[in-house]
């Protein structure tokens, strides 16, 4: 352990940043292994066609699509102990994709590492900001996503050369992706509860349900992301595998490309965004999206294709950092984590019908036209984003805790100048 690391550990933030930051490593791990080689794997073990990609997509996505019914059951678990059980969860269902031989004998571990994946998707950013202030949020989720990136470069490295050199069978890839979600969990568990920086004996009680129409604009943000990102996320690569004959050397070549440009710049973006603000951020990043996705459906060689890849993948992890941002400074903290559960909700219920509307046009179309409509749903993204203001924003539950805080601070300001005055 270097001094760096030790000076951390001494703290309670900078110890839950260090589990946190090792949790990320191994979900980054995992997680970009597994969508690495499944592609392949559906394609020459199982002999998926185009239309069963969007509807094992669907499948997979159910777990997002019932996160909030699965975290108002549990919403009296600690957030700690629930990302690790998910972890676990995760690691369970990577580890026994193997044992599938086709398309419903693997349903039920799609399913199992769903609900552990879509849970660590709220539960990361959760975490993630109450080690710190709001105006830092975007800067600490920002490093937390460089280390998960590192995590996904090292999958990469290490699929690449599993593959290359004929060093592992696709079961025991799989294996190594659940051992490794394991130690995730592991080191997950004692993650201190905290809250805008500062250490807390007990978490601070959530709400099993939450739906307000003052996060209404968080709640769009997450239904047309969904759109978006679920058409990509079925086909994305399909298209590089199918139309342009990728192998998995070269799959990975690209995502390690992806992987070690966000690596080095995660912490700067996220910087930017506390810097800037969500509303310019986040239309920013929307126009990206419509010249990616644009010109991802119109790209005719294998080379333009996958600048446009690169420039998608790039962008995409800073859409959730700017919305989580974004919700933190409007809701009260016991609203942040069942909202950001509902968010998940909400971009998975396009996952559930997206794909597989998406499967069939491709079928009887091809896959431009799937490609243009996301790149449609990021149209309408950046005139939302225009709205995006979040001091007018905040709901009146947090309207009423600034000012009560704000109070509190001016009452011991004027506490200390008396004192002050008294003892001169």
């Amino acid at each position: 352990m270097t001094d760096r690391l030790r000076e951390l550990w001494k703290s309670p933030a900078g110890r839950g940043f260090i589990m946190l930051a090792t949790m990320q490593f191994c979900y980054g791990f995992a997680y970009s292994a597994n969508n690495n080689v499944i592609t392949n794997f559906f394609t020459d073990e199982l002999g998926f066609s185009g239309s069963q990609f969007g509807y094992m997509t669907a499948i997979r996505e159910f777990g997002g699509l019932t996160l909030i019914l699965l975290m108002a059951l549990l919403y009296r678990v600690s957030i700690p102990w629930l990302s690790s059980g998910a972890m676990l969860f995760m690691g369970l269902g990577f580890a026994l994709f193997g044992v599938a031989t086709g398309f419903v004998s693997i349903i039920p571990w799609i399913l199992i590492s769903s609900f552990g994946m879509h849970t660590i998707l709220q539960t990361q950013f959760s975490m993630g900001m109450s080690l710190t202030t709001q105006e830092r949020s975007g800067h600490v989720l920002g490093r937390l996503g460089a280390v998960m990136q590192a995590g996904t470069l090292v999958a990469l490295v290490v699929v690449f050369l599993i593959f290359h050199y004929d060093l592992l069978s696709y079961e025991m890839t799989f294996v190594t992706m659940g051992v490794v979600a394991v130690v995730g969990a592991v080191a997950i568990f004692r993650f201190p509860h905290m809250e805008d920086g500062e250490l807390r004996k007990v978490e601070r009680k959530r709400e099993p349900f939450v739906w307000r129409k003052d996060y209404r604009y968080y709640y769009w943000l997450n239904l047309l992301d969904g759109v978006r990102q679920q058409i990509f996320f079925s086909f994305g690569l399909w298209v590089l595998v199918h139309r342009f004959k990728l192998e998995v050397e070269d799959i990975s070549i690209l995502l390690l490309t992806i992987t070690f440009v966000g690596m080095v710049s995660s912490a700067y973006v996220g910087r930017l965004i506390d810097r800037l603000g969500e509303r310019r951020i986040l239309q920013a990043i929307n126009i990206g999206y419509v010249v990616a996705l644009g010109g991802y459906a119109l790209a005719n060689n294998v080379y333009l294709a996958c600048v446009f890849y690169v420039i998608y993948s790039f962008i995409m992890p800073f859409s959730t950092i700017g919305a989580s941002t974004y919700l933190r400074k409007i809701a009260t903290p016991e609203d942040i984590s069942p909202t950001l559960s509902m968010g998940v909700t909400i971009l998975h219920a396009t996952a559930v019908v997206v794909p597989v509307v998406a499967g069939v046009i491709l079928i009887f179309v091809g896959y431009q036209i799937p490609f243009l409509i996301a790149c449609l749903a990021a149209l309408v993204l950046v005139g939302i984003t225009r709205r995006l203001d979040p001091v007018k924003q905040r709901s009146a539950a947090r309207v009423a805790l600034d000012e009560a805080k704000a109070a509190a601070r001016a009452g011991g300001q004027a506490a200390s100048a008396v004192e002050e005055g008294a003892s001169s």
